[in-house]
């Protein structure tokens, strides 16, 4: 399953998505994943999410990122739940790359079993229509 929060900077993205992540682990009989750009989000999730630093792996790109969360469910079997912060600040592109990037998340959280969760700081007009229906209400 994918969820993508949206909506400009400012907007509670970030808050909803430490809220879904301290709740996935809750609910999660696995592991659970928050990928975010620099080390802002320490103190507010959980210390048994694992959290992830995109600048420390070096990620740019949607291909760079769609790798590395395929690298972690590859290496991770029991990984239920991977959260993305500032998915547009981790691949340096615009709405227009979310499209793609869903599409492939979607076949792999099928493969996996694993759910994500993508913020994406931009406008819901911003957000392609092929990938409304993943848009949290």
């Amino acid at each position: 399953m994918i969820t993508l929060l949206t909506g400009k900077k400012g907007s509670g993205k970030t808050k909803k998505l430490i809220d879904m992540a301290n709740a996935a682990l809750e609910n999660s009989k696995g592991c659970v994943v928050v990928i975010e750009k620099g080390l802002k989000l320490t103190y507010d999730i959980s210390h048994a999410v694992r959290l992830v630093d995109s600048d420390a792996y070096n990620i740019q790109g949607a291909g760079m990122l769609f790798g590395f969360v395929s690298g972690i469910c590859a290496g991770n079997y029991d990984v239920t739940d991977i959260l993305i912060d500032s998915t547009l600040k981790i691949t340096g592109t615009d709405a227009s790359v979310v499209e793609e990037l869903a599409e492939k998340l979607k076949k792999l959280g099928e493969e996996a079993n694993t759910n994500f969760v993508l913020s994406i700081s931009a406008d819901d007009s911003e957000i392609p229509a092929s990938v409304k229906e993943y848009v949290s209400k």
